[in-house]
């Protein structure tokens, strides 16, 4: 029939099998395929970005260093007094005495490094935690909570660097240095005299405690929450965030007590010999009789102090979370 010519060119005319319309079908069904892949693609990749811009975002890093300033203010004259049971082994009754022979002046004195230390200390608990919680569960197959405790051992080795604010708080608050310096910046060039190695006295105790402390805290601050009775009100949601800090704090601070007080030895010497975490602990565990109850003097007053200096920490973090 003269109405139905081949193609001059010899292809398959475009209705028979092969030819372009049956071409032209398939391209746009795979056309629509990539474009549905594209958009799969891109949908993921905005949900990761998002994921990544809500956690660099900063507010958990503002959070934590705000909470850390208001618990200092209010919990410093409490802690002095548990230092210097620490550090002498003595009675609360006594370290009171101490305190009071010192007078109102001195109350404060050495405020500023635990300000800077702990303010910075706690941006960066909560911060890295945070931050390096999404990044490692985003990039490694690994359960959540393994994931998670990494990243709160590894944020707690990381505030380890802030070290010499510790150091310069023990001697600030130890007596027998008074004579020696007046404040924070004299503290830090007396110690530079003796090299930058100084400033990092009593770090493997400090070392020791960040990092397993940080996992135990964010592993158990949900499931104990949990057991609470249901928050309904902003009030009733900051009382369940203190009674949770505060549980906490008191458990850790009691559990590595022990700790604190041979990084209170440690650090309260300037200069000599850089004696090894166990000769230190041993000194000291001979020197109160080797009995535990001696070595865990100062411990009731601290289960007290970290009671309350984690509740209002905890209480204030997911307060101003919840406002930014």
């Amino acid at each position: 029939m003269r109405g139905l010519r081949e193609p001059a060119s010899g292809l398959p005319p475009p209705w028979s099998p092969g030819g372009r319309g049956e071409q032209s079908c398939e391209d746009r069904a795979c056309s629509m395929m990539d474009s549905e892949d594209l958009v799969l693609q891109k949908s993921k990749t905005d949900q990761i970005g998002h994921r990544f811009v809500n956690v660099s975002s900063g507010k958990h890093y503002i959070c934590g260093y705000c909470a850390a300033i208001t618990n200092v203010a209010i919990t410093f004259p409490l802690q002095k007094v548990l230092f210097r049971q620490q550090l002498y082994g003595v009675r609360t009754r006594d370290a009171i005495r101490q305190l009071q022979k010192d007078g109102l002046r001195n109350l404060y004195r050495g405020i500023l490094p635990p300000l800077m230390q702990k303010s910075t200390t706690l941006a960066l608990m909560f911060g890295l935690y945070e931050d390096l919680s999404s990044l490692l569960l985003n990039r490694v197959s690994a359960p959540e909570l393994l994931t998670r405790s990494a990243a709160a051992v590894l944020a707690g080795t990381t505030e380890a660097i802030l070290t010499p604010f510790e150091r310069v708080q023990v001697l600030l608050q130890d007596y027998k240095h008074h004579d020696k310096f007046t404040n924070t910046f004299q503290a830090f060039r007396i110690l530079r005299e003796h090299g930058v190695r100084e400033y990092y006295r009593g770090l493997v105790p400090i070392l020791l405690r960040n990092g397993p402390s940080n996992a135990l805290f964010f592993g158990l601050r949900g499931p104990i929450k949990q057991c609470l009775p249901e928050a309904t009100t902003y009030r009733t949601h900051l009382i369940n965030d203190f009674i949770c800090g505060g549980l906490l704090g008191a458990m850790l601070g009691f559990l590595f007590f022990p700790l604190n007080v041979v990084k209170a030895r440690m650090q309260s010497q300037i200069g000599g010999e850089f004696q090894p975490f166990s000769k230190v602990f041993m000194k000291i565990w001979v020197e109160r009789d080797r009995k535990v109850t001696q070595l865990f003097r100062g411990a009731h007053l601290n289960y007290h102090r970290s009671l309350i200096s984690w509740g209002i920490i905890n209480a204030t973090y997911e307060f101003l979370l919840k406002l930014l």
